[in-house]
């Protein structure tokens, strides 16, 4: 009641509201929970997760982005600190763990300060400049880039993955098809990764993995007739379907006599067998092709001795064409010598339980292939995870063509500079300031929680040695206390730490920022009380 009148719904029935500090606490809460699920998983000791969805499916992943999307999140506000770790995977491929777990930490902080009464968009303010003052900093710490360190950079990548004791063997695979598919234009080399097509077989172990210069497809001949093997491949790429056409429009014929319907069929014959001698009229002695072979084509391909794959994906062929340097021909009346990509051999092989078809021997491949083997489909799942997120950060330093120490030594000198940044800004932006630097502690006193050692002694040690100088002094997850990284060889991307540190500040910033959760599910917002299971 108000002045004795009738109390005035704007909400439907069974809308939620939760406001002021209430809505604050929920939403930092469900934050702070999705930070810890996968905080566990940080770093070269970090454990596993198995992830079981409705459906009985089996996922077992130390991939924070992958971790989180399995996971069927409801809470709005977990559902932005899942965006940090999809846009961290879109943009570095790595680092998606630390993102989320310094966003939960700015989150943890600002609590703190907001229960000593600073308004939180003061806060806000200290986080923004503490974090544009981060972003210079990182730009003091870089390392130019050669072939050596993106191999480095790609063994860090694959340490604590399931595929940690052969990264030497895949960080080879890995650098060379980068390199392979690297072009370069004015502003340095651009990788496009999707010029380097990454399969999976079961079967094997993960040494049996090959980098192929061309293409693998998961194909087989189209009639067992066919050669199985075409040295000096001249390779057509077709668009369009070797088959008789049919009309656009409905149409009926009338036979009246049998010797009509012989010739009929004569007719369809001649026409199958002009096509194919059109194909062989260009030179080509392989023919991969989008659409479909008629039977009757594929007896007079196999006569011909020509080899021929039919359904082959669109992006397989667009990746042929890149490999080869062939061109994709809609119309076969327009094929010629000229239109014929080229390969050294061309191949169908037993790999598993299936057959495959390799092109290889590309001369200047734009397009290469890799072949990744494992014991089980889970491991081989995992190793293609752990692979591509490899090959994603090495394109990313070769790109930029600037490297970070890790083992977050590079977090810990940020934090020292941050602190004293800090006392140059007054006012109660400084305890935001002061905050933002502590949180980035939780990536180094992680490292050490994941590796059992005691979090305390090694903080104490890092900021130690960093007051010493040593700049490059992280954290000793294998023999405890703190080791020189740059001669450990632990190299990351600059882009991975400056990502996760803009992204993660900008979603705290973001969570802050509301006082009013309005719900129209009957179900209401969810609060911490919900969150008690999810501690994996």
């Amino acid at each position: 009641m108000y002045n004795g009148q009738q109390p005035i719904f704007i909400l439907k029935e069974g809308t939620t509201r939760t406001s002021g500090k209430g809505a604050q606490s929920n939403n930092i809460a469900a934050a702070k929970a999705v930070a810890d699920a996968v905080r566990s998983t940080l770093g070269p000791k970090g454990m596993d997760k198995m992830l079981v969805d409705s459906m009985g499916d089996v996922v077992i992943t130390n991939d924070g982005a992958t971790i989180l999307k399995e996971m069927e999140i409801e809470h709005p506000a977990a559902k932005m600190i899942i965006e940090i770790a999809k846009t961290q995977e879109q943009h570095c491929f790595d680092g998606t763990t630390s993102a989320v777990v310094i966003a939960g930490e700015l989150l943890k902080r600002s609590e703190e300060l907001v229960e000593q009464n600073v308004h939180p968009t003061v806060i806000c303010e200290g986080f923004r400049l503490a974090s544009d003052k981060a972003v210079e900093l990182i730009d003091q710490h870089g390392n130019g880039v050669d072939g050596k360190m993106l191999s480095e950079v790609s063994k860090t990548a694959l340490t604590g993955k399931s595929a940690g004791a052969v990264k030497d063997f895949l960080s080879e695979i890995g650098v060379k098809a980068v390199l392979s598919v690297a072009q370069e234009d004015d502003d340095g080399f651009i990788v496009d990764l999707d010029d380097i097509k990454v399969q999976k077989k079961q079967g094997g172990s993960i040494r049996d993995s090959t980098l192929v210069d061309g293409i693998i497809l998961d194909k087989e001949r189209v009639h067992s007739g066919m050669p199985r093997s075409v040295a000096d491949a001249k390779i057509a790429l077709i668009n369009s379907a070797i088959e008789v056409k049919k009309t656009e429009v409905d149409a009926k014929i009338q036979i009246t006599d049998p010797n009509m319907l012989s010739q009929f069929l004569d007719e369809e014959e001649q026409f199958l067998k002009s096509l194919v001698e059109k194909i062989q009229q260009s030179g080509a002695n392989t023919v991969i092709c989008q659409k479909g072979i008629d039977d009757v084509a594929q007896h007079y391909m196999s006569k011909a001795g020509l080899f021929a794959v039919r359904r082959a994906k669109k992006s397989d062929m667009e990746a042929l064409s890149k490999a080869t340097g062939g061109r994709i021909i809609t119309n076969l009346d327009d094929l010629s010598e000229e239109d014929l990509g080229s390969a050294s051999k061309v191949e169908e092989r037993k790999i598993g339980d299936s057959d495959m078809i390799f092109v290889e021997g590309c001369p200047e491949a734009k397009s290469v292939s890799v072949l990744l083997r494992g014991g089980t489909e889970h491991v081989v799942d995992e190793v293609k995870r752990a692979f591509e997120d490899a090959i994603g950060v090495v394109a990313v330093a070769h790109e930029d063509g600037a490297v970070l120490t890790g083992g977050g030594s590079v977090i810990a000198a940020i934090s020292r500079d941050l602190r004293s940044y800090a006392e140059g800004i007054g006012g109660r932006e400084q305890m935001a300031i002061e905050a933002f630097s502590s949180a980035l502690e939780v990536i180094p006193r992680t490292l050490a929680e994941n590796a059992g050692l005691d979090p305390v002694n090694t903080i104490i040690d890092l900021r130690k040695a960093h007051s010493e100088g040593k700049s490059t002094h992280g954290v000793n997850v294998f023999q405890g206390g703190v080791m020189d990284m740059a001669k450990a060889k632990v190299f990351e991307p600059s882009r991975v730490v400056e990502q996760a540190i803009q992204s993660a500040s900008e979603t705290a910033v973001m969570i802050l920022r509301i006082d009013d959760v309005i719900s129209s599910k009957s179900t209401g917002p969810m609060g911490p009380e919900d969150f008690d299971g999810m501690d994996m």
